[in-house]
């Protein structure tokens, strides 16, 4: 059996050895399946997640149910996780964090402090952004919220490395003006121990205000890892194929050819 063979087209050759082509062959496969392989953990992940967090909008537990142990920043599932509150808005006390920006607009944070029924608890709840162009800020309409009601919101777990501006708090003037959520310097000022993270209202929640955090999202830094891993696997099956076809072929002295009378054309 001849073990290589000569193929033309034109002025195109190429020299194959059934052998080598067959190494070839399953060498690509094996590194293209890698790839197929990534792009499906990827995609795995990604239905996870997002499984999972329309699981949590449904069945948003109480917020007073969270076990104090599982208030954590580093608590996979607390980020974002949907909450049920019930209680009452202590409207008069609410605060405007300054330098707050929509569309291109400044304007303010509206947080308003919460009181649950339950266990007389204070938390934070932010229920947006309001235009602060042409107000005053103790003129600004706030749009109180009267009555014991329930009401729906996530919990917001600052990043790490999340830079918090320190404020000079006025804690005679309300509503209070900050820089950034200081909860400790906060809870400092209401008096009393407050939930230990901000929590921010769903679409359509009474009082809501416009919702300007960026939209949450399913975790992607697995999946973008995986991509990455997907798109190296990938790049490796190219790589081989086309050294191997340099390799035994006169494609590159072709290429060169047309190069050569590119440069000489007038």
């Amino acid at each position: 059996m001849q073990l290589s063979r000569e193929f033309s087209i034109s002025t195109f050759r190429i020299r194959i050895n059934w052998i080598i082509l067959a190494a070839l062959l399953m060498s690509i496969a094996g590194l293209l399946r890698l790839s197929w392989w990534q792009l499906e953990r990827a995609g795995e992940k990604v239905d996870a997640q997002r499984e999972l967090e329309a699981q949590l909008s449904l069945t948003a537990p109480p917020v007073e149910e969270i076990a104090r142990g599982h208030l954590h920043p580093a608590n996979p599932e607390l980020p974002n996780r949907h909450v049920t509150l019930t209680g009452e808005y202590e409207n008069d006390r609410s605060i405007l964090v300054l330098a707050e920006f929509f569309d291109g607009q400044i304007g303010y944070g509206v947080v308003t402090p919460f009181r649950l029924a339950a266990t007389g608890k204070l938390i934070l709840v932010e229920r947006g952004w309001i235009s602060g162009i042409g107000v005053d800020a103790a003129n600004l309409d706030l749009r109180p919220v009267e009555g014991v009601l329930s009401t729906s919101a996530q919990i917001h777990v600052p990043p790490a490395n999340a830079r918090v501006l320190s404020s000079e708090i006025d804690p005679e003037s309300w509503p209070l003006r900050v820089r950034g959520l200081e909860l400790d310097v906060l809870a400092g000022v209401f008096g009393e121990e407050l939930f230990p993270f901000t929590v921010r209202l769903t679409e359509d929640q009474p009082g809501v205000f416009v919702r300007h955090w960026p939209a949450v999202s399913a975790d992607t830094a697995g999946y973008t890892q995986n991509l990455s891993y997907a798109l190296q696997w990938f790049a490796a099956a190219f790589a081989v194929l086309m050294i191997s076809l340099l390799a035994s072929s006169n494609l590159w002295s072709l290429l060169r050819g047309v190069e050569v009378q590119i440069h000489e054309r007038p």
